[in-house]
């Protein structure tokens, strides 16, 4: 069925790949005598869209039309064993992603027992830009996964996990699945800090989440086995322009190569000039923005922040490339960029730039925002840098 859906996406010419022909299966799957219409509205297609791709379905013998439109019992059979559904709690599930649930009642046991979880994680490294989110938020997180459909029968990446965000993937699968994890679902930790890894690996091993911990310093490229592996991938990276695109490239990397694979971004609210640099970062790397939510984490005791911060759901395009694919030698996080001056090259004419303390520009982003002094190109190379 993998094969069918990649010729049926080639033959509709579909330009958001075959990520959405899963999902228009899932919807088929858990509302049966689904209209064509309502097809095309929860999957953001045009309705002619929708119907071709309901049409070479039907043909491949994964949907039947009667009574409106329903999986057969090969396609039934496909999203339960190879998708990893079978044995979910449908009523669960269907009140979780239904666009006004109120999925803390649903959740309520989940999370006591992460905020008992979360009471006993260990302290912030403020040098490494970490910051304590809420289980509330960590856990939201997790439910915006689920109803992006990145989470069941999924392989994820959490680039730096001091959130937590990995055991409330897993405690999330474990109360939609009362029977037993999906054995497709594998969620995968990439850290620098041990004491966090180690908490989580302990978490996991005692509430049988199926988690993987790595420590990894992000300064070096993915390791190449875990590279092209990974259905999605979470960050929520140093509040730097360096720490965020670092963060993504590493992710990108790791990711299947496919178009709409999803990312999630967790990031600060930031000035316009801040957010115009981002926004060219997400263009160069040929990331298209999904999805904003302002103000959707909560952190504690992070006053620079004013306690919040935004959710950024990002989608690969077929342009998507890491900015970064090798060593990275810049400033990464926000103690080192305050505290040091560095010397960028325009990729283009070769002009020399100071950009920090007491630098020609205080901020990769403005430079990158007006350009090179001669020949306004954006694109840089660090050439040299000093802690001042």
């Amino acid at each position: 069925m993998k094969n069918d859906l990649d010729e049926i996406s080639a033959k509709v010419r579909l330009e958001e790949g075959s990520v959405v022909i899963e999902q228009l299966l899932l919807e088929c799957y858990f509302s049966p005598g689904i209209s064509t219409k309502e097809l095309a509205r929860r999957t953001l297609l045009p309705v002619p869209v929708a119907a071709a791709i309901k049409k070479e379905l039907v043909k491949a013998g994964a949907l039947t039309q009667e009574n409106g439109t329903r999986c057969s019992r090969a396609g039934t059979a496909w999203i339960e064993e190879e998708l990893g559904y079978g044995g979910v709690n449908r009523g669960l599930y269907l009140k979780l992603t239904a666009g006004d649930a109120d999925w803390k009642a649903e959740l309520a046991d989940v999370l006591s027992e992460l905020q008992d979880i979360f009471r006993l994680r260990p302290q912030v490294d403020v040098r490494i830009d970490q910051s304590k989110c809420t289980a509330e938020t960590s856990l939201r997180r997790a439910v915006l996964c689920l109803k992006q459909h990145a989470l069941i029968g999924k392989r994820v990446l959490c680039i730096g996990d001091d959130d937590l965000v990995s055991v409330s993937l897993g405690l999330l699968l474990r109360k939609l699945f009362p029977k037993g994890t999906p054995s497709k679902t594998r969620i995968d930790v990439v850290d620098i800090d041990e004491r966090f890894l180690s908490y989580i690996a302990e978490t996991a091993a005692g509430a049988g989440l199926p988690i993987q911990c790595r420590r990894w310093d992000l300064r070096q490229p993915l390791a190449e086995e875990w590279q092209g592996q990974y259905d999605c991938f979470f960050t929520d990276p140093p509040y730097t322009l360096q720490g965020m695109t670092l963060f993504l490239s590493r992710g990108i990397s790791g990711l299947k190569k496919r178009k709409g694979a999803l990312i999630f971004l967790s990031f600060a609210h930031k000035s316009p000039e801040f957010m115009l640099a981002m926004q060219r970062e997400f263009v160069r790397m040929g990331l298209m923005v999904s999805a904003t939510f302002p103000r959707f984490n909560e952190y504690e005791g992070a006053e620079m922040i004013a306690n919040r911060s935004q959710m950024i759901v990002l989608k690969t395009t077929e342009q998507t490339r890491p900015e970064f694919a090798g060593v990275f030698e810049d400033a990464l996080y926000t103690g080192e960029v305050k505290r040091t001056l560095r010397i960028y090259r325009c990729q283009l004419c070769g002009e020399a730039v100071y950009v920090g303390f007491q630098g020609d520009v205080p901020t990769i982003e403005q430079l990158k925002n007006q350009g090179c002094p001669r020949c306004k190109n954006d694109t840089f190379q660090l050439i040299e840098k000093k802690s001042v």
